[in-house]
């Protein structure tokens, strides 16, 4: 194929995911002035938990080089089954963050990742050929891969 019918093939593809992610953008933004709910108290079925070896390793890191940072969750297009868990050591939450906590260990999730992982599990997991932060159960998913770093929703 030529250039010109690839470029004229894949613009308006392009073109529609911006559109699509610029109206998912600005759907988030426009929520931000409503009253969020307390994040203490978040309903059980809206709560993201934490395991007993999610706690355990975030306290050892905080005991190290992590001091005062939260584990933050948060999805990603991509992955082998669509979406992909992204886990990283922030120090800050943003306005349209909901923040879960125990034992003095807080997990934080933005709004639009709180929608795939609502009633989800994280947990610590030391394996043979990996140590990592992984949703060991998410309601939302229908199946993932089996390295658990992603899934498809249903």
């Amino acid at each position: 194929m030529s250039r010109s019918l690839i470029r004229h093939r894949l613009t308006p593809f392009f073109a529609a995911r911006i559109r699509q992610n610029h109206r998912l953008f600005a759907s988030s933004s426009s929520a931000l002035p409503q009253p969020q709910p307390e994040p203490s108290s978040p309903s059980s079925d809206e709560a993201v938990f934490l395991t007993e070896n999610c706690v355990k390793r975030m306290k050892e890191l905080q005991a190290d080089e992590a001091r005062g940072k939260m584990l933050r969750l948060s999805i990603e297009a991509g992955g082998c089954s669509g979406f992909q868990y992204n886990f990283l050591l922030d120090d800050k939450t943003d306005a349209d963050d909901r923040v879960f906590e125990r034992d003095g260990v807080k997990l934080v999730v933005d709004k639009i990742s709180l929608d795939f992982v609502k009633g989800a599990t994280v947990d610590y997991v030391e394996e043979l050929i990996r140590s990592a932060f992984q949703v060991s159960t998410n309601p939302s998913a229908v199946g993932g891969c089996s390295c658990k770093s992603s899934f498809m929703v249903k």
